[in-house]
């Protein structure tokens, strides 16, 4: 299984991968919060900004996820 990665920018304008994800960028790519950590998709709670690169990112990795079932399967109770 692949990771998502989160780009930050330094102040001198060069990237490096992040700790995680903002809540703004996961909530701008239409998860909350709970779901982005079921996924398996890193938080960093201390970052305030949102990058579109990351937006975008999220949304790529959850293209290729599978939709995940909410449903248990039922038995057929014994008679």
């Amino acid at each position: 299984m692949t990771s998502v990665k989160p780009l930050v920018f330094r102040k001198g304008g060069k990237q490096r991968y992040g700790r995680g994800f903002s809540r703004r960028e996961v909530r701008e790519a239409g998860l909350s919060l709970k779901e982005a950590l079921k996924l398996k998709i890193p938080i960093d709670l201390r970052r305030k900004t949102a990058y579109k690169e990351n937006v975008a990112a999220i949304k790529e990795f959850l293209e290729g996820k599978k939709p995940v079932s909410t449903g248990k399967k039922r038995r057929k109770p014994k008679s």
